[in-house]
């Protein structure tokens, strides 16, 4: 007789009672009924996402009302200045619901997907790195009619790259203040030269917030036709300044043959008491003409000297960088360095140094190198060699690596030492990556150049960033401009190499 096969034991339900117990405690701390229900990896994940939102949050709130004390005020303050926080502060609790609905499912022996959850979190993360990095739309619309006219500049900023010889054209009229019994004569007229006739030739300057001066008209002739004159003044001591009458400077346009009509008011101006009884001003028209044959602007010299230098600083870098990461490299192959435990020691110190220097960028080895050996190119050699060792070093060790050990084990057979077998079985397989590679790192060079050159270490990065800093966004362009075309000449010379020997 076959004996029935027992049935297994019935699982008791938990009690409802239970579960909503647990689930109330989770919305407190988010991951405790994920661990009652033995759904370990999901629990942690709950619980480091509710620690780390919950201390970014504090964090904010108390970022946004750094003098007041006691939750309150913090808490009301933070949302008047930062309104989103209120928005994460929303998510977040409701973030707390779910966990806490999702434990109470678990609890109850019901699996769910927590795939919304864990999206939750995702959002959460999402806006408070949006808050965190002051991310403003509306600033950036507004910004964006200026930023465009930037760009345009630096765009196409050929208009500094050619100049021509500037020839300043000025007539003068002499004025005398007071008026005498013998004012000046009027200013003779000269067949070649420009020339200001002023009647009359004398007066009294205005007073501030008193009567104005004296009225005169003045004559020009022999300017360049059809362009802006500016009417300026001298003063006694030998001061220059551009005359201001209803607010605006006071400029007069040149007729087809030279020549120009203007009223004007003569000025207010405070004066020493020791310059005399009577002052002998002068009043003159000015022109800035540029004439000549065009020539190189200073600006697009310094941008090609400054671009030869990077060029050359990139190249000395990559050059001292080859020297010196060449043997490390095989210090830091695995399969080279693993014949005894003091070869793999060594193979470890080198590899742990590589990692070290390679992990500080080079902006920071150019500080460095300008506090030993002060500004200039030598300093960002300095900097790009020291990171561009650890670079190479750690691709070469890895192409090193990569290597067929095929030819290397046929060579140790015929009783090769190590320094025949790298010359004779690794050197021939790994020229041509280490080709690929140092092409490329003279690549970075170049370009990083331009970067630690805003810190000191020379080449056109330096220019760059001292006109950005003046906001002359047109000699900028010039220097964007001289990069990239050398980058892209760079490129295509690495690319005709490589193709010779990859």
């Amino acid at each position: 007789m076959i004996e029935p096969k027992p049935s297994p034991p019935i699982q008791p339900r938990p009690n409802p009672i239970q579960a909503i117990v647990v689930a109330i405690l989770t919305f407190f701390l988010p991951g405790l009924g994920q661990l009652f229900a033995r759904k370990i990896r999901r629990a942690l994940l709950m619980l480091a996402s509710y620690a780390t939102i919950g201390g970014l949050i504090v964090w904010r709130f108390v970022e946004a009302a750094p003098r007041d004390t006691g939750f309150v005020p913090i808490f009301l303050k933070g949302i008047r200045l930062e309104p989103m926080l209120l928005f994460i502060l929303i998510l977040a609790i409701i973030f707390m619901i779910l966990a806490s609905i999702d434990a109470y499912f678990l609890i109850r022996g019901v699996e769910r997907n927590a795939a919304g959850l864990f999206i939750l979190i995702a959002v959460l993360f999402f806006f408070l790195g949006w808050q965190l990095s002051d991310i403003n739309l509306v600033r950036f619309i507004t910004g964006l009619d200026e930023g465009r006219y930037r760009l345009s500049q630096v765009m196409w900023p050929w208009s500094r790259a050619i100049e021509r010889p500037e020839e300043l054209i000025r007539g003068e009229a002499i004025i005398e203040i007071p008026c005498s019994e013998n004012p000046p004569a009027q200013s003779e007229i000269l067949p070649d030269e420009a020339y200001v006739i002023s009647d009359p030739t004398c007066g009294v300057l205005s007073v501030q917030q008193g009567p104005e001066g004296s009225p005169l008209h003045l004559i020009g002739g022999n300017f360049i036709p059809n362009m802006e004159v500016d009417i300026m003044w001298e003063d006694p001591i030998g001061n220059e300044f551009r005359q201001r009458q209803g607010g605006e400077y006071i400029s007069v346009m040149s007729d087809d043959e030279g020549g120009f009509e203007i009223d004007i008011i003569m000025p207010y101006r405070l004066l020493p008491t020791d310059v005399g009884e009577f002052q002998y001003w002068a009043v003159f028209g000015q022109q800035v003409a540029s004439l000549g044959e065009a020539q190189a602007s200073t600006e697009l010299k310094l941008a090609i000297s400054h671009m030869i230098e990077t060029i050359f600083l990139g190249m000395m870098a990559t050059c001292f960088g080859i020297v010196f990461s060449v043997p490390i490299s095989f210090l830091a192959a695995r399969n080279l360095m693993s014949a005894s435990w003091i070869t793999v020691i060594i193979y470890y110190l080198v590899r742990g140094v590589l990692n070290i220097v390679r992990s500080i960028e080079p902006l920071i080895w150019a500080v460095i190198a300008t506090i030993i050996v002060g500004l200039g190119p030598f300093a960002g050699i300095l900097a790009l060699t020291v990171h561009s060792i650890a670079a190479l070093g750690k691709l070469y060790s890895e192409a090193i690596e990569s290597i067929d050990p095929g030819p290397i084990e046929a060579i140790q057979a015929t009783g090769a030492n190590w320094l025949q077998t790298v010359v004779y079985g690794v050197i021939p397989q790994i020229i041509p990556p280490f080709v690929s590679f140092t092409i490329y790192r003279w690549d970075i060079n170049v370009r990083m150049s331009t970067i630690i050159g805003m810190v000191g270490g020379g080449g056109i990065g330096f220019l760059l960033y001292q006109w950005i800093k003046l906001l002359d966004y047109r000699a900028a362009g010039i220097a964007v401009w001289f990069i990239a075309i050398t980058v892209a000449i760079l490129d295509f010379v690495s690319a005709e190499i490589r193709k010779r020997f990859v």
